[in-house]
């Protein structure tokens, strides 16, 4: 991986005696080496694989966004940034109940031409090693694979495109810690780009096309297949769902002789040129699912009318072709 690292520091957020949460700051920055580049490195990796992301915008009275023009503009070292922002983050995570302590890491590299600043609270975990005396000792290690308190802003976007929706991204963490909400306080910055709701629209906007189209049930059902298996490659390589680029993929079926490109433009979707896809939402096109009530039923839409059919009048699903492993169970039961 190509990346060049500027500057890196560790701070340790902790609980003293009277379970208060502290920083302790380390007296200097990180010499910019192997080590400490392969640590940004992975950070940068997993952060990028991490599928449950927020994108944000700084507030006009936020403080992170002066401290960066600061930093920016040399009145402000990256020691003295990480320190403040050090403080800020203790102030704002002891409002929360999960208040994890952890490993304040700061960085400020360059990815494919791209300035990143990174900010996460690492887990700090033990593992067990074995000596040379073939004792069994601990060690202490930093988690990166399970890190969920993290955020990373995009300096080059904001500097060429500051009015942009996305330059901050965050992690959204588990569900039930409200990790979203605690690091747009941290940051002081709110919701930018809703991915979520983007990618509604975009199955909203396939629908209409199919329907504008004319297409059949057949030449439907196949289109969104091949919208699926767009935005689910896109997903699994990590890149994001390019509505041009899904465009020129996409058969010709034309409404006026628009491509789906242009449709989506000429009746207000609103979708941006390109953004994160979303799995659960996509694979609505190739799968019909449902849950509740006891059940959680998921099959192919191209079997709905050939081995799955609905009666609304009654309600009832009827399934013919059981599947093997679930015909065993019943059976047996």
């Amino acid at each position: 991986m190509s990346l060049d690292l500027f500057n890196v520091i560790l701070h340790q957020v902790c609980k003293n005696e009277s379970e208060e949460l502290v920083v302790n700051y380390r007296s200097q920055a990180l010499e910019n080496n192997t080590a400490t580049s392969n640590l940004v490195a992975e950070l940068h990796r997993v952060f990028n694989s991490k599928s449950a992301k927020g994108f944000g915008i700084f507030r006009s009275d936020s403080e992170m966004k002066t401290w960066l023009q600061e930093l920016k503009n040399n009145e402000l070292n990256f020691y003295d940034f990480s320190q403040v922002a050090g403080n800020k983050l203790k102030q704002e995570l002891a409002k929360y109940p999960f208040a994890d302590e952890g490993i304040l890491v700061l960085a400020e590299y360059q990815s494919l031409a791209t300035h990143y600043l990174f900010i996460g609270l690492l887990p700090n975990s033990q593992s067990l090693k074995v000596t040379e005396g073939l004792d069994i000792s601990a060690t202490d290690y930093l988690d990166i694979n399970h890190m969920d308190i993290a955020a990373r802003i995009d300096l080059s976007l904001y500097d060429s495109e500051p009015d942009s929706n996305r330059y901050l991204s965050f992690i959204k963490g588990r569900v039930g810690r409200k990790i979203a909400d605690f690091f747009l306080d941290f940051l002081q910055a709110e919701v930018g780009l809703d991915t979520k709701q983007q990618n509604q629209v975009l199955m909203q906007a396939v629908d209409d096309f199919c329907t504008d189209s004319k297409l059949d049930k057949e030449e439907s059902t196949s289109y969104k297949k091949q919208v699926y298996d767009y935005c689910n490659e896109q997903i699994k390589g990590g890149e994001e769902v390019s509505i041009k680029e899904l465009s020129g993929e996409l058969p010709g079926h034309t409404t006026e002789n628009s491509s789906f490109y242009q449709f989506t433009r000429e009746n207000g979707y609103e979708l941006e040129e390109s953004f994160p896809g979303d799995r659960s939402t996509v694979k609505k096109l190739a799968k019909y699912v449902g849950a509740g009530g006891g059940l959680n039923i998921s099959f192919d839409s191209l079997l709905l009318g050939e081995r799955v059919f609905y009666d609304p009048e009654t309600d009832t699903l009827t399934i013919k072709g059981t599947p093997p492993n679930l015909k065993h169970q019943l059976t047996k039961s």
